[in-house]
C-alpha cells in the first residue's frame, strides 16, 4: 500500500502534471464548492419539505435533465478544440454552436411541455414545479461562453459564474426555509439561478472577449461539420443521463414521489464522491499520454497503478459509507428518511465501477475506441431500464439501487471482456479488484 501511494505521489509531483493541475484548479475548486453547498442545501431543504415534496422536486430536476440532453449535441470537447485550433473562425463557431444548442433547447422544452401535459395533473403543485424547474434547459445554449473560456485558458471566469450562482441560490433556499416558504417558491430558485448564470456569463464574455456578440454568425455547414463528428458523443451523453436520472423517474411512475425523495437522498450522498476520480485522472493522464509515446511498457504499468489506486479509494468509501449509512442518514436528514440508509449502503458500491470508468474513459480517447464506449454505455442504460422495470415494483428504491450497480458493472467492467481491444483493460480492472488481497498478502 505504501509503495502504491508513493508512486502515485511521485507521479503527481512531476513538473508536467503540476502544470496541468494548475490549469484545472479553478474548475476543480468550483466543483468542490458546488458539491459542498449543494449537499448542505439539499439536507436543509429535504428535512424541511419531507420525502414526498422533496421527491417531487427531485423528479422535476431529473426529468428536465433528461430532456435537456437534446441540447448537448456532442459539442463540448469539439467546440473547445475548434476554438483553440481555428481562432479566426471564432465568431462563426460561437454563433453556430449557440444557435444549434438554442434550437436543441427549444425542442427539449417543447417535448418536455408535451410530456408533462400528457402525464401530469395540470391542477397539481407538481405540474407547476415541473414548469419552473424546466427553465434550466435554457442554460444550455449559454455553455458556449464556457467553451470559449476553456479554449482561452480562462476557466476561472466560468468557475466564478457557477460559484456565485450556486452560493446565491443556496443562501436564497435557506432563507426560504427559514421563512416557511412553499415548494413552488423553492422550485422558483432554479429560475433565479438560470438568470444569474446567463447574466454573469454574458457580462464576463463582453468584458474579456476580443469579439462582440453581435458579430457572431450562424453557419449551417459548420453545424453539419460539428454534428457529424459529435453525434456519437451525444448518444453517449444520452446513455450517461439515463444512468443518472432514469431510476428516479421510474420510481415516480411506479411507486410515488415519496420514494423518489428517499432514494434521491441516498443517491446524492453516493454520487457526491464522483468528482474524486475526475480530479485524479485529469491530473495524471496528460503525463500518461507522454509515457505511452515514450515508453509503452511503463505506460501500462502506470495505468495499472492508476486503476489500483482508484479502486482502493472507491472500496474504502464504499465500506465506510455502508457501515455508517444508518446514523449518517438519521443525523443529516432525520428519521423520515431512515429508509434511505439501506439504499445508500447498496448504491455506494456503484462507485467502484464509476471510479475505474474515469480512467477507462481516457483510455477510450487514446485508443480511438469511442464507438465501443458508446456501445457499452448503451448496454448499461438498457440493463438499467430493464432491471428497474423488474425490481422497482417489488423492492422500490432498494431495487433501483441494485439496478444501478448492475448497469454500471456491465457498462464499465463486464462488457470490456467481449471486445479484443478492451480486454487488456478488463484484466487490469480485475487485477485492481484483487489488489487489496495482494497488499494483505505482502
Amino acid at each position: 500500500m505504501e509503495t502504491l501511494f508513493r508512486k502515485f505521489k511521485d507521479l503527481l509531483e512531476t513538473s508536467e502534471v503540476r502544470k496541468y493541475t494548475l490549469n484545472t484548479s479553478w474548475m476543480m475548486g468550483e466543483k468542490i464548492l458546488a458539491i459542498a453547498l449543494t449537499m448542505v442545501t439539499s439536507i436543509i431543504v429535504a428535512r424541511y419539505l419531507g420525502p414526498e415534496k422533496f421527491g417531487i422536486l427531485s423528479y422535476a430536476i431529473s426529468l428536465s435533465s433528461l430532456f435537456a440532453i437534446a441540447t448537448h449535441m456532442g459539442l463540448s470537447g469539439l467546440a473547445v478544440r475548434e476554438l483553440v485550433n481555428k481562432p479566426k473562425e471564432t465568431p462563426e463557431l460561437m454563433g453556430s454552436i449557440f444557435g444549434v444548442k438554442f434550437i436543441g433547447a427549444m425542442i427539449a422544452f417543447t417535448g418536455y411541455l408535451v410530456f408533462i401535459n400528457l402525464f401530469s395533473d395540470k391542477s397539481s403543485t407538481e405540474f407547476w414545479v415541473l414548469i419552473l424547474v424546466s427553465v434550466t434547459i435554457f442554460l444550455k445554449p449559454f455553455e458556449v461562453f464556457d467553451y470559449w473560456f476553456q479554449a482561452k485558458v480562462k476557466a476561472k471566469y466560468s468557475s466564478i459564474v457557477r460559484s456565485v450562482s450556486i452560493t446565491a441560490v443556496s443562501i436564497l433556499k435557506i432563507i426560504l426555509v427559514i421563512t416557511s416558504a412553499g415548494l413552488l417558491e423553492i422550485a422558483a430558485t432554479y429560475v433565479v439561478q438560470t438568470v444569474i448564470v446567463i447574466t454573469l456569463f454574458t457580462y464576463f464574455f463582453i468584458k474579456k472577449a476580443d469579439i462582440q456578440i453581435r458579430n457572431w454568425s450562424f453557419n449551417i455547414n459548420k453545424v453539419k461539420e460539428l454534428l457529424g463528428e459529435g453525434w456519437m458523443l451525444m448518444l453517449g451523453a444520452i446513455f450517461a443521463m439515463v444512468y443518472l436520472k432514469i431510476d428516479q423517474i421510474m420510481l415516480r411512475w411506479i411507486v410515488g414521489a415519496d420514494e423518489v425523495g428517499i432514494y434521491s437522498v441516498a443517491a446524492r450522498i453516493s454520487e457526491a464522491w464522483y468528482f474524486i476520480p475526475t480530479i485524479i485522472v485529469s491530473s495524471i493522464f496528460p503525463k500518461l499520454l507522454e509515457l505511452k509515446k515514450e515508453n509503452p511498457e511503463k505506460f501500462h504499468r502506470r495505468l495499472q497503478q492508476l486503476f489500483n489506486f482508484l479502486f482502493l479509494i472507491a472500496l474504502g468509501l464504499a465500506i465506510l459509507i455502508s457501515f455508517i449509512s444508518t446514523p449518517l442518514i438519521e443525523t443529516l436528514y432525520g428519521l423520515e428518511y431512515q429508509k434511505a440508509a439501506i439504499i445508500l449502503s447498496i448504491h455506494i458500491w456503484a462507485g467502484v465501477f464509476i471510479f475505474m470508468r474515469a480512467a477507462f474513459s481516457k483510455w477510450v480517447l487514446v485508443e480511438d475506441a469511442v464507438a465501443f464506449s458508446l456501445i457499452t454505455q448503451g448496454l448499461g442504460a438498457l440493463v438499467n431500464i430493464i432491471l428497474n422495470i423488474i425490481l422497482i415494483p417489488y423492492f422500490q428504491g432498494f431495487g433501483a439501487a441494485v439496478a444501478t450497480i448492475c448497469s454500471y458493472s456491465m457498462a464499465s467492467y463486464i462488457a470490456l471482456l467481449f471486445y479484443k481491444k478492451s480486454r487488456p483493460v478488463f484484466w487490469m480492472m480485475t487485477k485492481a479488484i484483487f489488489s487489496p488481497f495482494l497488499i494483505l498478502k505482502k
